[in-house]
């Protein structure tokens, strides 16, 4: 009762109160009051009962204090080996113009060695998918990075042993990367609802472009202090050490997980949009390429990556030869595209996410 004393002597001698200490609507004790000419009136539900708010507060603050911390180390994770991915890629992309003086190598040859990569990169892009829907994209990307650590750090030898022993690695390499990407796009389906999915995209494709800096300022200056080996050696463990991590932090699905929270879990399952796909199923292929969405991807990739490739393998290359400049100037004015593409991914993520919530269709 102590509490409703001062409630009531409110009620009648709001005067004493400057006019700006109060709104129209004010709560005292979890019930919420109107301002009107005859002091404050607590606001009243059709059974005449005064109205409490402090459930929907609390409930509200709840939600704003809900922490997607499970789900930012799976993007955290999957932002650093997209990283590595391209930085395992572009390492070939500087050293190649050193081992070019080395062995002689023509300019129609360096075009072989460069594209050697996409022999094995374009067929596991497309079994690559399949797999991660069979088995998960913990399992897939995990011996991805394995495989093309090893392959990374092979390549210098394959360079001074043959060519055949050079091709085969690189086309090994590119099939080993090509489950990167289908597996990421998974995994994030999974870990987060849909309306947060295009911005966790943003940030894993923003670790990827990265990796095209780092490997690009890092190569020069780990040839000039180890030798040309240096940056395939370096990146490689690097590959090997953030498989460590992924082993014990990460779950195919977050129902899996030991450390999510419950709050979290629900957030995740409250976002899904509902499919009949069982776990472990694969679409036809048929269905996929009638769908106009599908050939929309398929047709902005191809475009995409004429150019993207086309500048990754041959900006340091084109620097050297046409302005003459040395390696590590090469590197810095060939890593200027893929910063800018990092910043751009991520706030295009943030603008689908955006237009997903305000109701826009993601197809």
């Amino acid at each position: 009762m102590a509490a409703v004393t001062p409630t009531k002597s409110l009620l009648h001698s709001s005067s004493s109160f400057p006019k700006s200490s109060f709104s129209s609507r004010t709560q005292f004790n979890s019930i919420s009051f109107k301002k009107t000419q005859s002091g404050l009136e607590p606001i009243r539900s059709k059974s005449g009962n005064a109205c409490f708010s402090g459930g929907d507060g609390v409930r509200r603050a709840r939600r704003r204090t809900e922490r997607r911390e499970e789900g930012l180390v799976v993007v955290a994770l999957l932002a650093c080996v997209m990283c590595l991915c391209n930085a395992d890629r572009v390492v070939m992309s500087v050293a190649i113009v050193p081992l070019a003086a080395k062995h002689g190598w023509s300019s129609s040859f360096l075009g072989i060695v460069q594209s050697s990569f996409l022999w094995g990169y374009i067929f596991s892009s497309v079994v690559g998918g399949a797999l991660v829907d069979k088995y998960g994209g913990k399992k897939v990307i995990a011996w991805g990075v394995g495989l093309w650590s090893i392959a990374t750090l092979l390549t210098p030898w394959a360079a001074n042993h043959s060519t055949i022993a050079l091709l085969s690695v690189r086309a090994f390499f590119g099939l080993a990367e090509g489950v990167a990407l289908p597996s990421m796009s998974t995994l994030l389906s999974r870990w987060f609802p849909s309306h947060e999915r295009a911005t966790a995209v943003g940030m894993s494709m923003a670790g990827f472009h990265l990796g095209n800096v780092a490997g690009l300022v890092l190569t020069p200056i780990a040839m000039s202090s180890i030798g040309i080996a240096g940056p395939f050696i370096f990146f490689s463990s690097l590959g090997l050490l953030w498989l460590t991590t992924w082993a014990y932090g990460v779950t195919n699905d977050p129902n899996e997980s030991q450390f999510i929270s419950k709050s979290e879990l629900r957030l995740i399952q409250a976002g899904k949009s509902n499919t009949s796909l069982k776990k472990g199923e694969v679409l036809p292929l048929r269905l996929l390429l009638s769908k106009l969405p599908t050939w929309a991807i398929i047709v902005a990739n191809v475009t995409n990556n004429w150019g993207y490739f086309v500048m990754l393998s041959w900006m340091p290359v084109y620097f050297k030869t046409v302005f003459n400049v040395n390696l590590k100037q090469a590197a810095w004015f060939s890593a200027v595209p893929w910063g800018s593409m990092a910043i751009s991914g991520y706030i295009a993520g943030l603008v689908s996410d955006f237009l997903v919530k305000a109701g826009c269709s993601v197809t």
